[in-house]
């Protein structure tokens, strides 16, 4: 496998190493979706040929890769697009109509003849959504990914280039890393067209993918399988790669004795970002630190808003993006200063060198003169038996300021919690003044295309409830 790795030092371009593993891997499986296979001299091929007919086509410099289609002619028409020196933008296939044709309309005025590529070339547009869910575009350069993958693989080792299972979107960034990831190794990649935990648990179990790049809601999906059916320890996946949103630390055990040989890792970054920090899944860390620093990226924290040192957190790194493109930014947008970049996450620098994130800055709550960040209170709530989400708000209070208020979805296979064992439970754990005062029950739970709570759809339910007393 360190033959593998060391090939790849010379490439500084996303696609690049694809040539030399049709040459040297040809045979190798590149993509498998379960029902169609392509090895690396197959996918190779397939690719030259959409980039003489991107070129035929005298096509944009910005091309969007039809989201309908397979994640396999997905990836083609990627690999094809970023091949001929243009940039694919990749959209979500769940966008109404209108949504789809106004973002794309933003990039009709772009006709401009690509050229060459080179390491800082724009290759990648992804999506996330703003304040308002208007999609927001983030673009990319090619040397922003060489250098990530660079660094998954020498953090990580060997069983980061090993075969991937990505099973997740083409849409969703950290999945479509994860594939590409595969790629880059020469190891190849395992995709689902449909999220499905019983056939991700064969896969597994078949020894395939030894490396597993997840959100923590398909891992708990999994626990929850193999605890109903007394599933047996899944023994052939060595390196487990997670992000998407904080994992649940308490379930930690519970992972590593369903993939007892499986290392277990948590990273913290941003669609902006890339990685920031990462650690080893502990279950005994302190619930706010995200880990240390990747070893080509630097922290600080900004403007100190308490003696613990909290404040904005700021990263550089060879692995930011180049900017938005296609809609306004908003104050969830990152802000620069020179070679320094922030999304607005608020934490701090413990005394082991941990950083420690509290919560993003414009979810940030005033009660009782004394500000509050959501995340922590959510995931204390979501770590008591019975509860499934959580999301937490203030709602306007002339005497607190905000009053803290606790929106949550029970889970109806585990004894279900009572609204005071919950207030219990927050105030064994958090100052009083992070208690929630009311707690509201929702049964059906919004999440946004990448499994995260849309808290932001919660709060508008929230503002159309009458005042709470």
């Amino acid at each position: 496998m360190a033959c593998l790795i060391g090939a790849l030092v010379a490439d500084t371009l996303v696609h690049a190493p694809l040539a030399h593993w049709a040459q040297s891997r040809a045979q190798v499986v590149a993509l498998d979706d379960g029902q169609t296979q392509l090895t690396f001299s197959e996918l190779y091929e397939k690719v030259q040929q959409e980039v003489t007919a991107l070129q035929q086509q005298h096509a944009p410099a910005t091309v969007f890769v039809d989201a309908q289609q397979s994640i396999l002619a997905q990836m083609v028409h990627f690999l094809a697009i970023i091949s001929s020196g243009r940039c694919a933008a990749v959209s979500d296939p769940d966008w109404p109509a209108s949504v789809r044709q106004t973002v794309q309309d933003t990039f009709s005025q772009d006709p401009a003849t690509p050229s060459a590529p080179t390491p800082t070339s724009p290759f990648y547009i992804g999506f996330t959504s703003g304040s308002t869910g208007t999609p927001k575009g983030f673009r990319r350069h090619h040397q922003s990914w060489t250098e990530s993958l660079r660094v998954c693989l020498d953090t990580f080792g060997p069983d980061a280039a090993s075969c991937v299972l990505a099973p997740g979107r083409f849409s969703h960034s950290l999945f479509l890393f994860g594939m590409v990831l595969g790629l880059w190794s020469g190891a190849g990649v395992v995709v689902q067209e449909r999220f499905s935990a019983p056939r991700m648990m064969d896969t597994l179990r078949s020894g395939r993918t030894p490396c597993l790049v997840a959100v923590p809601s398909q891992l708990l999906l999994m626990l929850e399988i193999a605890a109903r059916r007394k599933v047996a320890p899944i023994e052939g996946l060595r390196l487990i790669l997670i992000s998407g949103a904080r994992w649940m630390r308490d379930r930690t055990t519970a992972l590593q004795a369903l993939f007892p040989n499986a290392r277990i890792v948590e990273f913290y970054g941003a669609s902006e970002t890339s990685f920031m920090a990462w650690m080893d899944a502990d279950a005994s860390a302190p619930p706010q630190a995200v880990g240390k620093p990747f070893s080509n990226v630097d922290i600080d924290i900004r403007a100190p808003k308490s003696s613990e040192g909290t404040g904005q957190i700021y990263v550089r790194s060879p692995m930011l993006f180049m900017d938005y493109v296609g809609a306004p930014t908003d104050h969830t947008a990152a802000v620069r200063d020179g070679d320094w970049l922030s999304v607005r996450d608020m934490g701090y620098l413990d005394e082991q060198g941990f950083l420690c994130l509290v919560g993003r800055e414009n979810r940030m709550l005033v009660t009782q003169g004394k500000n509050l960040f959501p995340e922590e209170l959510e995931a204390v709530l979501m770590a008591q038996l019975g509860v499934q989400h959580a999301s937490v708000h203030g709602i306007p209070d002339p005497i607190r300021g905000q009053q803290v208020v606790a929106v949550v979805q029970l889970d109806l296979t585990e004894p279900l919690p009572t609204a005071q064992q919950l207030s219990e439970a927050c105030r064994a754990q958090l100052a009083s003044y992070k208690v929630p005062k009311r707690f509201l029950m929702c049964s059906q739970w919004p999440l946004t295309a990448s499994g995260k709570t849309d808290h932001l759809a919660v709060a508008k339910v929230l503002a159309c409830l009458p005042p709470l007393l």
